[in-house]
């Protein structure tokens, strides 16, 4: 079938402006979009290389399945397929009647294997025509895979670099996903480890570096002032594996702490204590001052299924370390970190040692280093010019995070 699907009917149609001869396109292909609240890698990554070329944001993976899925980007669905600037980034946020997803039914494998079949056949002329005028081209893990015989059918020449911020299996992408990526790992240009952990989850054959988790460093000057009233404060972050349990515990065992629970995603437990204070997701710069001025952040997640390259892959606990509070989280996710107290998840005792062991931490002068996203982005783009991007030496600056 040569026409394009009636679910792309409403798509803008409409090239973008005549890019600049002299500069080095970009485009980032992703499941964030880059106008969202909600700030990933990938945003800070486009920041960056938008002050070394023209850079372009295309979001994948939305639909009207997304109205279900607590979908970050629901806030832009007014402004879905049309094409936008935003600071100073050409951004589009694609969206389909449907987007494939992993079934996880094996008798719907063929009709999941057809969707993703036809969804990495890029039917949508922005999206073709940004490949066609991109130089460099970065995908996040995920669905962007699908499309790397798009890209090569399109512009052979294009450099690939794909950033490796999830295991593939951890987060359980359909079939057809991991089938494509390790075809297409060998063939890319660079394939960008957040972690050494991650090394068994790609094939051995494709040209694997390690450029660890980032953070802006200006962001030390964002943090004021202080939105805590007086008392001890801690903070937690984000709705990854989020475990509604440790603070059922938590503000019991430690009912003079104000535990700020910041985008979770989960409503108000009914066992919360009234130390537990519960907020919206809020904008990233927003979040700064309850990260710089609490004793300690929170990292609670789920027992299960802990990937162990989350204890370096975080963004979260990445911004933790840079503002020089210790973390509380589970013991995998502590590892050898001098800066983080693990507890065993649903144990009230663990968790009452290690929130102990973080009141009691005092800063030392041997914190790792955390990297920039300038640095980070340099990396991506050459890493052979860099010695801390072997797989196989120890990093000269490493992340202190995890997600």
């Amino acid at each position: 079938m040569n026409q394009p699907s009636p679910s792309f009917a409403k798509e803008n149609v409409e090239p973008s402006a005549p890019l600049s001869q002299n500069k080095t396109n970009y485009l980032v292909l992703s499941a964030h979009d880059f106008r969202s609240p909600r700030k990933a890698g990938m945003h800070f990554i486009a920041t960056e290389l938008a002050k070394l070329g023209n850079t372009r944001f295309f979001s994948l993976r939305y639909s009207m399945l997304s109205r279900y899925t607590r979908d970050p980007r629901l806030s832009l669905d007014d402004i879905a397929n049309r094409i936008g600037i935003y600071q100073g980034i050409e951004c589009y946020l694609w969206k389909t009647f449907i987007h494939p997803f992993n079934t996880r039914r094996s008798w719907l494998r063929p009709l999941e294997h057809l969707l993703f079949s036809w969804y990495a056949r890029g039917r949508n002329p922005v999206l073709r025509q940004w490949i066609r005028e991109a130089d460099v081209i970065l995908l996040e893990s995920g669905i962007a895979p699908v499309f790397f015989d798009l890209i090569k059918e399109l512009n052979p020449t294009a450099k690939v670099v794909y950033r490796v911020s999830d295991d593939l299996g951890t987060i359980q992408v359909a079939g057809y996903i991991s089938t494509a990526f390790k075809k297409a790992a060998p063939r890319m240009d660079t394939v960008a480890l957040l972690s050494k952990a991650m090394k068994d989850g790609v094939p051995a054959d494709c040209p694997a570096v390690f450029v660890p988790q980032a953070i802006d460093h200006t962001l030390a000057d964002k943090g004021d002032p202080s939105p805590y009233g007086p008392g001890i404060h801690a903070v937690s972050l984000g709705s990854m594996l989020f475990d509604p349990e440790f603070f059922v515990l938590a503000s019991q065992k430690f009912p003079e702490i104000h535990f700020h629970v910041i985008g979770s995603g989960n409503p108000r437990h009914p066992n919360y204590g009234p130390n537990v204070h519960v907020y919206d997701e809020m904008p990233f710069l927003q979040t700064l001052p309850y990260i710089k001025h609490a004793k300690f952040g929170l990292a609670p997640y789920a027992n299960a299924n802990l990937p162990i390259y989350l204890r370096d892959t975080s963004l979260k606990l990445t911004q933790y370390e840079f503002f020089g509070i210790p973390a509380v989280c589970p013991h995998l996710i502590a590892g050898d970190y001098q800066t983080r107290f693990g507890y065993t998840p649903g144990d009230a005792d663990s968790i009452a040692k290690a929130i102990s062991g973080a009141l009691d931490y005092r800063p030392t002068a041997d914190r790792k280093t955390v990297l920039n996203w300038q640095q980070v982005v340099a990396r991506l783009l050459n890493p052979q010019e860099f010695p801390d991007t072997s797989m196989s030496t120890e990093p000269v600056l490493t992340a202190g995070g995890s997600r």
